[in-house]
C-alpha cells in the first residue's frame, strides 16, 4: 500500500539548523503533544478515529522529527466507555483497541494474512464528514468488529498462525495477572449488552466470559505489538515517547478495584482562576488507609505495601514499560486532592463547599477529614482570611510532613529513578494552583509546572504565567489541549487593546534593543498571524528548557479540541485530515502556522548579539523565509536590522 504523499523538503532542509538552534537555546525537550484519536490516517485506513501506530501517523512523525521536536506526548490510551470519548475517561492498564491499526496490520509480514481483508469494509461503511473530526461512536464499534475477526481467525487456524499464536500465549501468561479485570469487565459488558456496569444483573456463562476474555487480551496483545514498533519507528527519527498519567479513575477500574477507594468523598478541582466555579470531576479518591499494609513484619525498615501503593506501583511500572517519559494529570490528586462530598445530590455546589483531603484538621463542614490531616491547625493561614482552596491555605510544613504528602509522588518518582529515568523526563501539569504541599514534594524531586502563555495576566508582573517567571525545572506552552488554540485567540485578540498589550509585550520581550521595540510592535500589531508567530517565539526566550506545543497550535488550526467542565460532543473529536502534511505546508506558506525557525530567529535575536550566533541567525531566517514565502516580510527586514 503506498503511503500518502510526503513533500517536505523544505522541513527537511531545515531540520539541522533547527537542532542547532536548540542547542544555541539550551532546549532539552521540544515536546508535541497530540492524542491517539487526533492522529491522522490515510483514506485507506480510516475507520473515523485516529492510531498512533497507522500510516498516517508515520507520515506525521517524520515531519515532527524533521521539525526539532524530540519528545511524542501522547494522551491516556487507556480503553474508553462507548458513551464517552474523552480519553482521560478510559482505563488506567488497558489500551483501547480503537487503536489497532488495520493497514500497518496488513503491512506487516507477521499479521498480513490474518488481516488481510477486514478494514475495506469497515472504512466503506465509516459515517460521512469531515476527515478532521473522529466518528467515535462508529469507530468503538467498527474496532471491536475487528477485533473479534482477527481472534475468530486465530482461533479457528491455530496451527496455520502457530508463531502469533505462540507469541500471544507468552504475552498472555506475563500479562494476565495485570490485565485480566479489564477483560472479565468486557465479557461481563458484552453479556449485558452494556459497559455502564450500574445496570447489570446476575453473571454470564463461565463459557461466553472465557472466550471474549481471551479476545480481550489477543487485543492488547495486539496493541502491545503494534506500540513496541512505533518506539522503535519514533527512536529512529529521534522522538522520545511519554505517557499522560491521568488522575482519575474509569468505570472499569472502578468496578474492578472498588474496594481501593473511599465511599464517602469524590475528587474534582477547586475554585480557582482558570474555574471559578470548581468542577465536580466525580473520581474516586484513592483510600490513605490502604497506602501501607496494616502491620509491617519484624525488622522490616520500611512498612510493607498496602493495596492502594501496589496498584499504583503496578501503573507505574507498566507505562514505564511502553513510554520514555510521563506526564502526570493534575498531581495535586496525588498529593493533596481537592474532595467533596460523594452523598451531595447537587455535584457542582458540592465541589464548592469541598476542602483538601490532608490540609482539613478541624473543619466543620468536614469532620470526617480530621482523622486524615497532616497539618495542624495552627500551620493554616485561616485567621487571615485566606480560602480553604488558595496555594497558602498551608503555610509551614516539617520534613516529616512533607514525607507524609508525598507518599504517591515519591513512589512514582522512586521507579522513573529505577527505568534509569530522570525529572526531565517527568511532566506535572500544575495550571493555575499551586498549593504549598503539592509545591514542597515536587521541588525536592526537581519538578516544575505548567507556564501556559496565551493565560498571562500582562498588568501583574509576577504572574506564574508569564515566559519571564518560568523556571529551568517548567514546562512552556502556549496552549493545552483545555485551552483555545493559540490562532483562535490571536484572532480574536486582533484590533483589540488585548491585541496590542499582547504586541507590546512580546516586542519587550523579543527586541534587545529599546528603540526598535516600536517597529516591532506594530508589526506585531498588524496582522494576528504576526501575533502568534511572536507567542510561539516567546517560548525559547526565557529560562525553561522543555517546551510542549499542542498539534493545533502548530498545525495552525482554530478549532477547539475540548472545552473542559462542559459536555460537549464536538470534545475529544478534533484530528489532523488526512492531507494534514500539505495543509501545514499551505498554511506555512503565509504564516497562518507555526513557523520554527522564525520563532527560533526571533528567539536567538532576543538573547543579543552577545552570544555570537550571526551564522546561526541567517540560517534560521533563510529556513523561515522558505517555509513562509507569502509572510509580511517586514519581519525578516526587522531581524535584519536588529542583529
Amino acid at each position: 500500500m503506498p503511503h500518502p504523499p510526503f513533500q517536505s523538503l523544505v522541513v527537511d532542509d531545515a531540520a539541522p539548523v533547527i537542532r542547532d538552534a536548540l542547542d544555541a537555546l539550551e532546549i532539552e525537550r521540544l515536546a508535541f503533544a497530540v492524542h491517539d484519536a487526533s492522529f491522522p490516517s490515510v483514506p485507506a485506513e480510516d475507520i473515523g478515529r485516529g492510531s498512533p501506530y497507522g500510516l498516517g501517523a508515520r507520515t506525521l512523525l517524520r515531519l515532527i522529527g524533521r521539525l526539532g521536536f524530540n519528545v511524542v506526548q501522547l494522551g491516556p490510551q487507556g480503553d474508553t466507555p462507548a458513551a464517552d470519548s474523552s480519553p482521560y475517561a478510559g482505563a488506567l492498564l488497558s489500551k483501547s483497541p480503537l487503536s489497532i491499526a488495520l493497514a500497518a496490520l496488513e503491512e506487516s509480514p507477521d499479521w498480513a494474512e490474518l488481516a488481510h481483508g477486514l478494514r475495506d469494509p469497515l472504512v466503506a461503511a465509516r459515517p460521512a464528514g469531515p476527515s478532521d473530526r473522529t466518528e467515535y461512536g462508529y469507530a468503538w464499534k467498527a474496532a471491536r468488529q475487528a477485533l473479534a475477526a482477527l481472534h475468530a481467525r486465530l482461533r479457528a487456524a491455530p496451527a496455520r498462525f502457530a508463531a502469533l499464536a505462540d507469541r500471544f500465549a507468552d504475552y498472555r501468561r506475563r500479562r494476565d495477572p495485570v490485565l485480566r479485570a479489564d477483560a472479565e469487565f468486557e465479557a461481563l459488558a458484552e453479556a449485558h449488552g452494556t459497559d455502564d456496569w450500574r445496570r447489570w444483573s446476575g453473571r454470564p456463562p463461565g463459557a461466553v466470559e472465557a472466550t471474549v476474555v481471551d479476545r480481550y487480551l489477543f487485543g492488547q496483545f495486539i496493541l502491545d505489538q503494534q506500540h513496541q514498533e512505533l518506539r522503535q519507528r519514533a527512536a529512529s527519527d529521534g522522538l522520545a515517547l511519554y505517557a499522560d498519567l491521568q488522575i482519575g479513575f474509569s468505570h472499569r477500574d472502578l468496578w474492578s478495584r472498588g474496594a481501593l477507594f473511599r465511599a464517602d468523598y469524590l475528587m474534582g478541582a477547586p475554585p480557582s482562576r482558570t474555574n471559578p466555579d470548581g468542577q465536580p470531576w466525580g473520581f474516586p479518591v484513592l483510600d490513605p488507609a490502604q497506602y501501607f499494609a496494616a502491620r509491617t513484619p519484624p525488622g522490616s525498615p520500611t512498612p510493607r505495601l498496602g493495596p492502594v501503593l501496589e496498584f499504583f506501583a503496578t501503573r507505574i511500572e507498566r507505562a514505564l514499560e511502553d513510554f520514555d517519559g510521563l506526564r502526570i494529570d493534575h498531581p495535586h490528586g496525588l498529593v493533596c486532592p481537592w474532595v467533596y462530598s460523594a452523598a451531595d445530590p447537587d455535584p457542582a455546589a458540592a465541589v464548592m463547599r469541598g476542602a483538601r483531603l490532608f490540609s482539613s484538621p478541624d473543619l466543620p463542614d468536614h469532620p470526617a477529614l480530621a482523622a486524615l490531616a497532616i497539618t495542624r491547625p495552627d500551620q493554616l493561614a485561616r485567621a487571615d482570611g485566606v480560602s480553604r482552596y488558595a496555594d497558602d491555605w498551608v503555610r509551614t510544613l516539617d520534613d516529616d510532613q512533607i514525607d507524609r504528602f508525598g507518599v504517591l509522588l515519591d513512589a512514582l518518582m522512586a521507579r522513573v529513578a529505577a527505568a534509569g529515568r530522570s525529572a526531565r523526563d517527568v511532566v506535572c501539569e500544575v495550571l493555575s494552583t499551586w498549593p504549598f504541599p503539592v509545591r514542597a514534594v515536587m521541588q525536592r524531586h526537581g519538578l516544575g509546572r505548567f507556564c501556559v502563555t496565551q493565560k498571562a495576566d500582562l498588568t501583574r508582573a509576577a504572574d506564574a504565567y508569564r515566559t519571564e517567571n518560568a523556571s529551568e525545572r517548567d514546562w512552556i506552552m502556549v496552549g493545552t489541549h483545555d485551552t483555545p488554540p493559540i490562532w483562535r485567540l490571536g484572532a480574536a485578540w486582533h484590533g483589540t487593546p488585548a491585541g496590542g498589550a499582547r504586541a507590546a509585550y512580546l516586542a519587550e520581550r523579543l527586541s534587545p534593543a529599546p528603540e526598535l521595540r516600536p517597529a516591532l510592535a506594530r508589526w506585531l500589531a498588524a496582522d494576528a498571524r504576526h501575533l502568534c508567530q511572536a507567542m510561539f517565539a516567546d517560548l525559547f526566550t526565557g529560562r525553561a528548557r522543555r517546551v510542549s506545543v499542542f498539534f493545533a497550535d502548530l498545525f495552525g488550526r482554530h478549532e477547539i479540541y475540548n472545552r473542559p467542565g462542559t459536555v460537549d460532543p464536538a470534545n475529544w473529536t478534533l484530528r489532523l485530515p488526512g492531507d494534514f502534511a500539505e495543509d501545514f505546508h499551505r498554511r506555512l506558506a503565509d504564516g497562518s502556522a507555526c513557523n520554527v525557525p522564525l520563532a527560533l530567529a526571533l528567539a536567538l535575536n532576543a538573547r543579543g548579539p552577545a552570544l555570537g550566533h550571526t551564522a546561526l541567525l541567517e540560517r534560521l531566517m533563510r529556513a523561515a523565509r522558505a517555509q513562509s514565502p507569502a509572510l509580511d516580510p517586514g519581519i525578516f527586514d526587522w531581524l535584519s536590522g536588529s542583529a
